[in-house]
């Protein structure tokens, strides 16, 4: 069996996350029991969700244990199998963690094939993964949205968002994202078809950037799609329709732990709107619908998903840090293969 490297969470962050709290490790494969396979991975997913995990705090999922290997979500290959269900070869999916290789439970590991003939393998965590599959939940089961009405997104050039905008289209919907950068709005608008863009980064407060929306939005906002939290949710609230639903996925602005004031709690009641949250690992009966259309949009070439690839499994740590910083472009993986 393989020597294997794998980075564990050594410490839990205060405040701010740093590459020193997780730690590299090389150890020993376990040889497989039989009902085993043993996979190597060719990409790991970086997640914002990890962040809120690292601490040893009340969340929707268990902290992370420390001293244990980082769990995310991976793609890889079978090498070896003593399960009827998986051959050497076969291309899967599941959770094997920060490390090049896992040894995983066929019936009770979670793992699944995927086709990569028209679907290249990373995508199977973005676009055609969780990242997809919550873009798609949160808007159709949540937003609702009718053609002709318009849907914002925040982190809109991210994963989940750039998926958001491509399904409102599909749904003859207005899509208008808000992202940090002219180079991020350009692709927004350019290369997933979004109808507009705003860029928070040139505006100070929620005000400014709620004329910005006012603009880019003249018939309003029926649905917000929300990864992000703070001024931007704050500027989108005050351009929020009578009735408007907001999903909110992520809030990205509180991952240090810093509070994050709501400035006009008075818009939910005067506009009647619906603030619900998600979590989209409670509604896996869903998947299936979701990544079906999800698959068809990118395998088709209406959904070119953009990512950003770190090499290398040493990379890992820096590449998480910086997509907490809106580093990344697209979804963020890191290639082991």
């Amino acid at each position: 069996m393989p020597q294997n490297r794998q980075f564990l969470l050594d410490s839990r962050p205060q405040g701010e996350a740093r590459a020193d709290n997780f730690k590299l490790v090389t150890g020993d494969t376990p040889a497989l029991k039989e009902g085993e396979v043993l996979v190597r991975h060719h990409y790991l997913s970086l997640d914002p969700y990890m962040r809120g995990r690292m601490d040893d705090a009340k969340s929707y999922a268990a902290p992370q244990p420390l001293g244990q290997v980082m769990q995310g979500g991976t793609v890889g290959e079978v090498v070896e199998s003593r399960s009827p269900r998986f051959q050497a070869g076969d291309k899967v999916v599941g959770m094997g963690g920060w490390q090049e290789y896992a040894v995983v439970s066929a019936e009770q590991g979670g793992l699944r094939k995927v086709d990569t003939t028209h679907v290249p393998l990373s995508h199977y965590l973005g676009a055609v993964g969780m990242p997809g599959v919550t873009a798609w939940y949160g808007l159709t089961q949540i937003i609702q949205p009718k053609a002709g009405q318009t849907v914002v997104v925040s982190a809109a050039s991210g994963a989940v968002g750039s998926a958001v905008g491509v399904l409102a289209k599909q749904r003859g919907c207005r899509a208008v994202g808000i992202a940090g950068g002219p180079d991020k709005c350009r692709y927004v608008e350019q290369e997933l078809g979004f109808d507009a863009c705003v860029d928070y980064r040139q505006y100070a407060d929620a005000p400014s950037l709620a004329r910005a929306l006012k603009e880019a939005c003249p018939g309003g906002i029926d649905g917000l799609f929300e990864n992000v939290g703070g001024m931007v949710l704050d500027a989108v609230m005050l351009r929020m329709n009578d009735f408007g639903r907001i999903a909110v996925c992520g809030m990205i602005a509180g991952y240090e732990g810093k509070p994050i004031p709501l400035a006009y709690p008075q818009v939910i009641l005067r506009s009647r709107l619906l603030v619900q949250g998600f979590i989209v690992s409670e509604h896996m009966e869903l998947w299936p619908q979701g990544l079906q259309e999800l698959g068809q949009l990118v395998g088709s070439g209406k959904f070119r998903p953009r990512e950003s690839v770190a090499q290398g499994l040493e990379s890992a740590p820096d590449a998480f840090l910086g997509m907490l910083k809106g580093r990344n472009f697209g979804k963020q993986v890191v290639k082991l293969v």
